[in-house]
């Protein structure tokens, strides 16, 4: 075995999502300096983003600091910071306050939104990618019923309790589940004065079905499930503009609401279009079997940022694949160092699943399909022990113990951000 040299390698690990916090963690008592670089001081637990913008949870019952998390790794420093620029020529990274070299580069950078070009959707239409912007949704939910409250117009009013989710992905079929929980199991309590037949929340799929990474069965069963829960599901429904007071689809339909989710597309990171390489499926950097950049095998690429096939198809941009390209990222690493042969990624598939509300979730893990109660509490379990933190778990099972037995959101507040 070939031992480290007296310097050692600098990592510096760019993003302090799931890959890069798996890839970190992997890399504890490894001979290498590690720079963790992320512009939020904190992980963000993506998957429940949903629920702080429908007052389900708080901010900071998702969010845990990164600082807490490696507290107690030695070889690890954090960075406060942004990344500009990343020069493969040079080995460095250039952040707003200065420049970094490497020997080792993981970047973990991430996704941001795609709206395909449509400008106006950008503007006007609220996204769901960030703790702020999750923020902003659940402000502007509860402002308009305390609007529609005291309007007296009639139209005015049915337009501001529209409510229009775009994607049948995950994201979408989650939020337009809890934002109907909302409504009909909380929100009614709180404005006896308004008619909830003017409510109208609508999901919009401009493909055939819902959560395509599931079985048929499966998805029409996350549809008739939200049907059952006042969400009108719409399918070849795309998407042209919204200009914050009406949506208007392919073929001219027009849908008045002052409310649009985008939960309809994503891309990889911007950083990734600097870096000269070849992309993939979503602007993502195509890697090589050990998740490095080809002529740059200094460099790995994991995440929502790296384009990885397995059976020929692209892996989604999900969680399960970031974790584990974060491990296997950090692995190479360790036998870089030392010398050892490479390890190429392989996904281990350990399922999907969605939740539609109270009770209602559909699951495929391995050969087994399951939905309703049993597969609700399958993904209650699971997402309560990927949250980062003891207190984030105790707090979040409590606040869903909470809403379970009495119908109540504790958050149904109008901050200023």
């Amino acid at each position: 075995m070939l031992q480290p040299t007296a310097e050692k390698p600098h990592v510096v690990i760019i993003g302090a999502g799931f890959a890069g916090l798996e890839a970190a963690r992997a890399l504890d008592g490894a001979p290498v300096r590690i720079t963790l670089i992320d512009r939020e001081n904190f992980h963000l637990f993506q998957p429940l983003l949903y629920q702080v913008a429908t007052a389900g949870l708080s901010p900071d019952d998702i969010a845990h600091p990164v600082r807490a998390i490696f507290r107690n790794q030695t070889n690890l420093t954090f960075h406060f910071n942004e990344v500009t620029h990343i020069n493969l020529a040079g080995r460095s990274v250039q952040t707003l306050s200065g420049t970094l070299t490497y020997d080792y580069l993981i970047v973990a950078a991430g996704a941001i939104h795609n709206f395909f070009g449509m400008q106006s959707v950008a503007e006007h239409g609220y996204g769901m990618k960030t703790l702020s912007e999750a923020i902003a949704i659940r402000n502007h939910v509860l402002t308009m019923f305390e609007q529609a409250a005291q309007e007296t117009d009639a139209d005015k009013r049915r337009s501001m309790l529209t409510f229009v989710v775009v994607g049948g992905g995950p994201t979408g079929v989650e939020s337009a589940g809890a934002l109907s929980e909302l409504v009909y199991k909380v929100l009614v309590k709180d404005y006896p004065a308004l008619n909830f037949k003017d409510v109208r929340i609508t999901l919009l799929e401009a493909g055939s079905g819902l959560l395509p990474a599931l079985p048929p069965d499966l998805q029409e069963v996350a549809a008739a499930t939200l049907w059952s829960k006042k969400v009108e599901v719409r399918f070849g429904a795309a998407v042209t503009s919204y200009d914050g007071e009406k949506v208007t689809l392919k073929g001219g339909e027009i849908i008045p609401g002052r409310t649009l989710v985008w939960a309809a597309g994503v891309r990889a990171s911007g950083l990734i279009d600097q870096l000269g390489v070849r992309q993939g499926s979503l602007a993502r950097a195509v890697v090589t079997p050990t998740l490095q950049l080809a002529g740059h095998p200094e460099v790995f690429v994991i995440g929502d940022a790296a384009h990885c096939e397995a059976g020929g198809r692209p892996l989604p941009m999900i969680a399960l694949v970031a974790l584990q390209q974060g491990s296997t990222a950090a692995s190479n690493i360790w036998s870089l160092v030392y010398g050892h042969p490479l390890q190429p990624f392989v996904y281990n598939d350990l399922g999907t699943m969605a939740t539609i509300g109270r009770n209602a979730a559909v699951a495929k893990v391995g050969w087994l399909k399951m939905k309703g109660l049993p597969a609700w509490l399958l993904w209650t379990v699971v997402h309560i022990v990927r949250l980062a933190g003891f207190r984030n778990r105790m707090f979040v099972f409590w606040k869903w113990f909470w809403d379970y037995i009495f119908y109540e959101r504790a958050v149904r507040l109008i901050t200023k951000q």
